[in-house]
């Protein structure tokens, strides 16, 4: 493997007249996956359908079936994506998902292609929009992608819902319950859907309602609850989910609509730990100031697709999606303003808002003059207008950020027998328009200047696939991903006065460059695939945390290096063997111009990561599933500072074991896991990292936690 990829050989190049670009997360109906077949594994996240083995990439797709199972342990989104994606970091086990980063990078998470991030006023409250049982799979494209647009530096999660694939009318029940054997430590959820398929139509309906408990770690104490950043304890939630589709020949339309609530229920306040004796953050009853966290979410999307025009296949989608992100009460010395109450005693809510419309448009052209050719082609429109306010005192801290994209695109493919070279071309033609405005008064209530900053830029793809053999292939590619910083962190911290938002140098583009070469193997008793990667940003974005607990944005270049894998074994019907494996390396500079000697801290970079795990069906009907995840040490950047920040982190690492079990019955479907087999006490590693000198902020991970199901169909 290179250390360093190199750039691709010329017959690359010109074999691939345009360099790549993004495709809208194209809607299509996927056939029943074969899991004896797993050279056929199709995704639909590169914007038109492709084989794994024909993508010049690291690409990871989490089954239904796997989905299930993990949900059963844990119906936690993030933690799903740990178990399986080799570079994420650790689940939080919150409703923040500060930390959690794909590669050392923020990933765009889209649902049915519809983007749920906000990375423009990165709350980090994302990971919550839609309930674990509409999910029929989840694709991710590994590393800096410009295929879906902005946002995603680190690489692309699309949560691809279920459609009826069987004639007639299903209801199905499912519920979930689990407990640590406490009396508040119980969670519940049931849900009903109707799948529904007559002829050319096809209709899904779904509806949800969740109660989550308190928490208890292995020593048996409750787990802290971040009253303010938001916590699944202690927590209600529901989700409303429609899909009504409608075939007209070789014509489809779609309409899909989610509505999902999560939210606290209030009834613990946090009760700090003791870092001297190793005491982590707790919990009690208690009702804490202001109304509880929480995530509200809407989305909508319209669907066209015409599988035969001129020539090619023609797919629309409409768009649009509303979030709103409630933060817990704090009377932190930012909120204070002597004109409202006397210093200290203000307390206020946070709440970030943002409303998003847009458009994508692909159309993929086969046999393109010669037989072997593909044009891909299309336009991507999208409007986002994100803001944050004080929900108690109304005050601006972020006024609305108002930002216009427009990106036409073009990407070739070309394939002639065992190769399959591709590249493309994406012009990002963007603006971002902020009014005058007033930050609070603890940044001196400075008056900043409106105005607007445009941003155009080419972001390029190349490379090439060889199947030099009987289920295995090779490959090598170079992508770059187009992202802004948090634009809204910048704006609300401004205290320099005659500050105007078309002078912020800190709102220039991010470009992140992901080279890759890997090799994969996929037949009928297993798959493995190996990647090496070195993303690279000249203008990255690092958050800081000054000693004040504020954070800031830093402009500095960074780069992430790592190796990936991933393996599973199948020796015969009734066992197979999985695991994953990821070593990332990221650096970074305390200034443009300095040495790269910092190493990237938990807020953008996770642990070195190992999975192992088994399947035995060991009845027809019964299946049992034992797996552990390995989080390696991490001691980082001893005795460094950035001004006030302090950069040093140390990570004592752990190893967490599951087992799950599932048997069918003419009764339905049963299953049964123990999450923390062990009861392992370990206290996670953001909080070790990160937070490790907040008595509010070190939470343990959940301890033994037994949890049962129930799905029947009728």
């Amino acid at each position: 493997m290179m250390h360093k990829m190199k750039p691709l050989a010329g017959a690359v190049a010109a074999a691939c007249l345009l360099m790549t670009a993004p495709q809208a997360a194209a809607w299509q109906e996927q056939p029943t996956e074969n899991e004896g077949e797993l050279a056929s594994v199709v995704v639909t996240a590169t914007r038109t359908a492709k084989a794994v083995d024909r993508i010049p990439g690291a690409v990871s797709v989490i089954t239904q079936q796997e989905l299930a199972t993990q949900y059963l342990i844990a119906d936690d989104p993030s933690q799903a994506l740990a178990t399986y994606v080799p570079g994420y970091a650790p689940s939080r086990q919150k409703m923040t998902s500060t930390g959690e980063s794909l590669r050392g990078r923020q990933p765009l998470i889209l649902f049915d292609g519809i983007p749920q991030s906000n990375p423009l006023r990165a709350g980090m409250r994302e990971g919550y929009f839609a309930d674990s049982a509409i999910i029929e799979r989840i694709e991710v494209i590994n590393g800096a992608s410009a295929m879906q647009g902005m946002g995603a530096t680190g690489g692309i999660i699309n949560y691809i819902t279920k459609t009826p694939r069987t004639e007639g009318t299903t209801y199905t029940v499912n519920t979930r319950l689990a407990s640590q054997f406490e009396s508040d430590s119980l969670d519940w959820k049931t849900g009903l859907t109707v799948s529904h398929k007559s002829g050319d139509i096809d209709v899904l309906a779904f509806a949800s309602v969740q109660r989550r408990g308190m928490g208890y770690d292995g020593s048996g104490r409750p787990l802290g609850i971040d009253a303010v950043q938001g916590d699944t304890m202690d927590s209600h939630g529901n989700d409303l989910f429609l899909k009504i589709g409608r075939n007209f020949g070789n014509q489809r339309l779609q309409l899909t609509l989610n509505r999902f609530d999560l939210a606290g229920d209030g009834d613990y306040r946090s009760v700090p730990g003791n870092l001297a004796e190793g005491i982590p953050t707790s919990s009690a009853p208690g009702t804490p100031i202001g109304m509880p966290p929480r995530n509200k979410v809407r989305s909508a999307s319209l669907d066209y697709r015409h599988h035969e025009l001129a020539g090619g296949s023609l797919a629309v989608q409409l768009f649009g999606h509303e979030f709103s992100a409630l933060y817990g009460a704090t009377n932190t010395s930012t909120f204070q303003d002597r004109a409202l109450a006397p210093v200290g005693t203000l307390w206020d809510q946070s709440q970030v808002v943002t409303e998003k419309r847009g458009a994508r448009i692909t159309w993929a052209r086969p046999d393109l003059l010669v037989q072997g050719l593909e044009l891909t082609a299309g336009l991507d429109w999208l409007k986002d207008n994100p803001q944050q306010r004080l929900a108690g005192t109304g005050r601006t801290w972020v006024p609305e950020l108002k930002f216009r994209s427009l990106a036409p695109f073009a990407q070739l493919e070309y394939e002639f027998g065992p190769v399959t070279v591709r590249g493309g071309v994406r012009f990002e033609d963007a603006k971002l328009d902020v009014d005058t405005y007033t930050t609070l008064a603890a940044y001196g209530s400075r008056r900043v200047e409106g105005g607007s900053a445009e941003f155009s830029k080419s972001v390029k793809n190349i490379g090439a696939v060889w199947r030099f053999a009987p289920g295995w292939s090779v490959f090598a590619g170079s992508s770059e991903g187009f992202g802004l910083p948090d634009a809204g962190l910048v704006l609300r911290g401004v205290a320099v006065p005659n500050q105007s938002v078309s002078s912020l140098i800190s709102l220039q583009p991010i470009v992140t460059r992901n080279n890759e070469v890997g090799i994969n193997w996929r037949g009928q008793s297993g798959q493995f695939g190996l990647s090496r990667y070195d993303s690279r940003s000249k203008l990255g974005s690092v958050i800081r945390i000054t000693s004040a607990g504020i954070g800031l944005v830093e402009r500095v270049p960074t780069t992430v290096k790592g190796w990936e894998a991933n393996a599973e074994w199948r020796p015969n019907k009734d066992w197979s063997v999985f695991g994953t494996w990821a070593t990332l390396d990221g650096k970074t500079a305390a200034s443009q111009g300095a040495p790269m000697d910092l190493d990237l801290g938990a807020r953008s970079q996770g642990p070195d990561k190992s999975v192992l795990g088994a399947n035995w069906r060991f009845r027809p009907q019964a299946q049992l599933r034992l797996q552990a995840t390995h989080l390696r040490d991490r001691d980082i950047n001893i005795g460094r500072r950035v001004g006030t920040s302090n950069l040093e982190e140390h990570f004592k690492g752990y190893t967490l074991v599951d087992a799950a079990a599932t048997w069918d019955t003419q009764y339905g479907r049963f299953g049964l896991s123990v999450e923390n087999l062990f009861d392992k006490q370990y206290v996670g590693y953001y909080s070790q990292s990160a937070s490790a000198v907040d008595v509010n902020a070190t939470y343990a991970g959940r301890g033994r936690t037994l949890a049962l199901s129930w799905s029947r169909s009728f």
